[in-house]
C-alpha cells in the first residue's frame, strides 16, 4: 500500500477515489512515565517515554488507516495527514486520514 502526503503518486495515475480512509488510537500516559517526565522537565531535554508513546500511536493509526483503505479495495492513500485531540487530562487521540484511491 502506497501512502503519500501529496495529492498524486509520481508515475502513477489515479483512476478512482474511494473516499476517506481513517485510523485512530486513543492513548493515555502512564504514571511511571509521568514521574520520569516530571524529573526531566527540571533538567531539560527530550522526554523519550512520551516520544515513544507518540511514535507507537502514530504507527497504530497509520496501520488502521491502511486497513480501512484495503477494506474498500484501495491501492494507495493520498493526502495523508495526522491530527490529534485531547480527550481528557493525559489522554489523547491520534487520527491518521487520507483519500483511498485506485491506481492504473
Amino acid at each position: 500500500m502506497i501512502v503519500s502526503t501529496t495529492a498524486t503518486i509520481a508515475g502513477r495515475e489515479i483512476v478512482e477515489h474511494l473516499g476517506v480512509a481513517r485510523g485512530s488510537t486513543v492513548r493515555a500516559k502512564n504514571v511511571g512515565a509521568d514521574i520520569i517526565a516530571s524529573v526531566k522537565t527540571l533538567v531539560g531535554g527530550e522526554i523519550g517515554e512520551f516520544t515513544e508513546l507518540q511514535a507507537h500511536a502514530r504507527e497504530q493509526a497509520i496501520q488502521r488507516m491502511t486497513d480501512d483503505a484495503l477494506s474498500v479495495g484501495a491501492d494507495a492513500i493520498v493526502g495523508m495527514r495526522f491530527t490529534t485531540s485531547m480527550i481528557s487530562a493525559g489522554v489523547a487521540e491520534i487520527l491518521a486520514y487520507g483519500t483511498a484511491v485506485k491506481l492504473k
